[in-house]
């Protein structure tokens, strides 16, 4: 059985008093929710206090990016090494990186074998836009994407994989149950072909794309969807817990 996973992408949201005032506010809750692994992803800034007010909780943290040099001339970048240690987990390849920061395969390549080298558990995002979708292209671009975003690493130990089609995220129009698991099954049978059926197994893929408390059960009922990457959703306490909540009743592990 894989252990869900819901994490809450805060994006550029929240100052450093309004990220301790969130995690305040739901930490208490998450922490009596058992069988789910809980992360919030709060803007670098906030990193290290979080950590510190999470020290002695069962929710983990994680960033939502960094650079693929441990150090170096990158102004304004955060290096792997500078994240290890103080999170857990490192969002990778999301459609907003990709789009207005001009973030290529190779590049994430570079992050994701980068994160796994410091001990950080990637959380790799890839999907389609719509005009991909609606041309049928889904698994095509998908494909092409896992195959570059993977290229030369021989173990895939740590890593998580995000679903999120770039059409869902943020526009209220998720995906259907449906059609997320059976994407998600093409990524683990694209998984299967490049590290063998026992690691696509044991690999926890996630869905994203307008998450909410009132559509998370028809996701995380579907067999092969292991959890959720939350965004918006993840800056309410009342809507993540109620999701990490919905998440435990229906697949958290006892």
């Amino acid at each position: 059985m894989r252990l869900p996973l819901i994490a809450g992408n805060w994006k550029m949201n929240t100052t450093v008093t309004e990220a301790l005032a969130l995690v305040q506010s739901m930490q208490q809750g998450l922490d009596g929710i058992k069988g789910v692994e809980k992360v919030v992803c709060p803007p670098f800034i906030s990193l290290t206090a979080v950590a510190e007010l999470l020290k002695d909780s069962s929710i983990e943290l994680g960033a939502q990016n960094m650079h693929f040099e441990n150090k170096g001339a990158y102004t304004g970048e955060v290096s792997p090494l500078m994240l290890s240690g103080l999170c857990q987990f490192v969002i990778l390849g999301h459609s907003e990186r990709r789009e207005h920061f001009g973030e290529s395969d190779s590049v994430i390549n570079k992050k994701v074998q980068a994160a796994l080298k410091v001990g950080l558990k990637p959380i790799l995002c890839v999907g389609e836009r719509l005009e991909e979708n609606e041309a049928g292209r889904t698994i095509e671009v998908i494909s092409r994407q896992i195959q570059a975003d993977l290229k030369g690493m021989t173990s895939a130990g740590g890593l998580v994989i995000a679903y999120e089609p770039v059409w869902a995220i943020g526009s209220g129009r998720a995906a259907s149950g449906e059609q997320a698991n059976d994407t998600t099954a093409v990524i683990r049978k694209l998984i299967a072909g490049i590290y063998g059926d026992e690691v696509a197994q044991a690999l926890r893929i996630l869905y994203g794309g307008s998450v909410t408390r009132a559509n998370i059960a028809e996701f995380i009922s579907e067999p092969e969807i292991d959890g959720a990457l939350v965004g918006g959703a993840s800056l309410s306490a009342e809507q993540f817990l109620s999701i990490v909540e919905q998440t435990a009743s229906i697949k958290g592990l006892r």
